[in-house]
């Protein structure tokens, strides 16, 4: 394979066994199902390859590659062996070259083959280990193949990680091009500042990788946008949806109760898999890991009220939106009560709640029916949850085992909410949950309005989180 025929940037990932080389590609591929992981070494076994494309058109191609395990021994086969010493490909080419050797040295050999190429390597260094001299030897070996070389930190993020031992390490052998990657964590500005620190090494395909990093913005912004658009429409959907049970009637009030929160419920886990999909990750993947995800649902109910204490959200205080009907219902004793054009109310369990208004709720109550709604406290709870799952996805990288991080907790769990879900209170027509009306272009206003703000918290969380981490080094 020629390199001057070559039109895509081809990049090894290479290293010792079990240092996160597939991980790595995972993350960077944005793909969950590529490669096999194991908490063991020697998983990847042949050279395996994957596209960075836009359009159909290949920009980077991503090799994985076994893992190196006897560095020590090929240098040792290299030192005895006549040649050229400062001529490196070539001595690697008769290593390659020899039956015997390509047997003991299988791993090795496989490496070295797709070392010489490849337009440049990423050497995967697992910093939780300690500097060992076999490392070292590896590197040597490596750099017999002429080929650029970036060092990638990987799990900088552990408690054991030794980041700065190895760094001074590598510069005693004259490796400077180094760069911290927790190869578990999905962080935009780490993988753009990779792929900065290759354009650097080089200029034959600095283009090439100026279009790819320009590609992968324009990714994320969309996907973000598109992520607070679909928790909008939730919110909206769920803030609008009422359903109507006769008064006096303990049996119609709890069927309607029951039908309202399964339509939430469903509409959740709706939104719950356009996310998913969204960051490329779906239901089958969450089943052995510590995200609040069984099975791509979540394993809390959305209506116990131990979910809203636990998550310090204030079930009291509400029992619906809007104010002035001049209707009393009272749960607690059944009655209907008139006077005074005052409204009393409580709520009727947890998460569901009667609704006091205007406009057609006067209508319900003439005709003896009561609205119920999702209320505040659980709207509010139902926000926060899909908001740390999005916080989450944004950072997770895609062979990731870890929690996600919580987000948000604080602002949802405020008394008030956004003004576009205080409108979709009193416009039950803006809710799919109900029965289908027309398109109301106010509901698409409320929703761009309400996305809006939540993708300008998303940001701001990202921000914060950037500048914490911009407290360490590359």
């Amino acid at each position: 394979m020629s390199r001057s025929a070559k039109a895509a940037l081809h990049l090894a990932v290479v290293g010792h066994t079990n240092t996160g080389k597939t991980s790595l590609i995972r993350t960077l591929l944005h793909r969950r199902d590529f490669g096999e992981i194991r908490n063991r070494g020697g998983t990847t076994r042949q050279v395996a390859s994957a596209p960075l494309a836009v359009n159909g058109e290949t920009l980077i191609t991503l090799y994985d590659s076994p893992g190196l395990e006897d560095a020590p021994g090929l240098i040792e086969w290299l030192d005895d062996r006549p040649g050229t010493r400062h001529d490196g490909p070539e001595r690697v080419h008769a290593l390659l070259t020899d039956p015997q050797a390509r047997a003991r040295f299988d791993h090795e050999a496989r490496v070295l083959d797709l070392m010489l190429n490849v337009d440049v390597a990423l050497y995967v260094v697992d910093v939780r280990e300690p500097v060992l001299e076999k490392y070292l030897d590896e590197l040597a070996v490596l750099a017999l193949c002429g080929c650029p070389l970036l060092v990638v930190l990987n799990f900088v993020a552990s408690e054991h990680a030794r980041e700065q031992a190895w760094r001074d390490a590598l510069a005693r052998i004259g490796l400077h091009t180094v760069l911290a990657f927790d190869a578990v964590v999905r962080d935009p500005a780490s993988e753009r500042r990779l792929f900065e620190k290759l354009a650097a090494q080089l200029d034959a395909f600095a283009s090439v990788l100026e279009a790819w990093l320009a590609v992968r913005e324009r990714e994320e912004k969309e996907r973000l946008t598109a992520a607070a658009a679909a928790i909008a429409e939730m919110l909206v959907d769920v803030a609008a949806a009422h359903r109507l049970a006769a008064l006096h009637s303990e049996h119609d009030r709890e069927q309607a109760q029951q039908a309202l929160r399964h339509a939430v419920r469903e509409r959740e886990q709706a939104c719950v898999d356009t996310l998913l999909d969204l960051y490329r990750f779906g239901r089958e993947d969450y089943a052995d890991d510590d995200l609040p995800l069984s099975q791509g649902r979540w394993s809390e109910d959305l209506f116990d009220p131990e979910s809203l204490r636990y998550h310090g959200i204030r079930a009291g205080g509400h029992i619906g939106a809007g104010a002035g009907a001049g209707a009393v219902v009272d749960v607690a004793t059944g009655g209907l009560s008139l006077g005074a054009g005052t409204l009393v109310g409580a709520a009727l369990g947890a998460g569901v709640g009667v609704v006091r208004g205007f406009g057609d709720r006067i209508g319900d109550r003439l005709r003896r029916r009561e609205r119920l709604m999702i209320d505040d406290p659980t709207l509010r709870l139902l926000a926060w949850r899909q908001l740390e799952l999005l916080a989450g996805l944004r950072r997770r990288g895609h062979a990731s085992q870890a929690p996600l991080p919580t987000a948000e907790r604080e602002r949802w769990a405020e008394k008030k909410l956004p003004d576009p879900l205080q409108r979709a209170r009193r416009q039950p027509g803006w809710s799919v949950l109900n029965a289908p009306e027309a398109p109301d272009p106010t509901r698409q206003r409320a929703v761009a309005d309400l996305g809006r703000v939540l993708e300008a918290a998303m940001r701001a969380s990202q921000s914060e989180d950037g500048a914490a981490a911009g407290a360490g080094t590359e």
